[in-house]
């Protein structure tokens, strides 16, 4: 995927491990992500809402509405 692509993981077994190259250090200054169930992207996710385990942190980012890329070569893009 390229910089600043949005991505997601969605596991349908237990116990499950995800691994994933980066080609940088962490800068925490470009953590950004929208949230998993946004209705604006309509994802058909194929797992029950109430089923899905995820981060406080994660589950506080906005819709794609109100995302702003933390990527210079992406500024302004929504």
């Amino acid at each position: 995927m390229p910089r600043g692509f949005a991505h997601g993981f969605c596991t349908l077994e237990p116990d499950v491990e995800v691994a994933y190259k980066v080609d940088e250090i962490y800068a925490p200054q470009c953590d950004a992500g929208l949230v998993w169930n946004d209705p604006e992207l309509a994802i058909g996710w194929p797992i029950a809402a109430d089923a899905v385990v995820i981060s406080e942190k994660d589950a506080a980012l906005p819709g794609f509405a109100g995302f702003r890329s933390p990527f210079s070569q992406l500024a302004g893009a929504a």
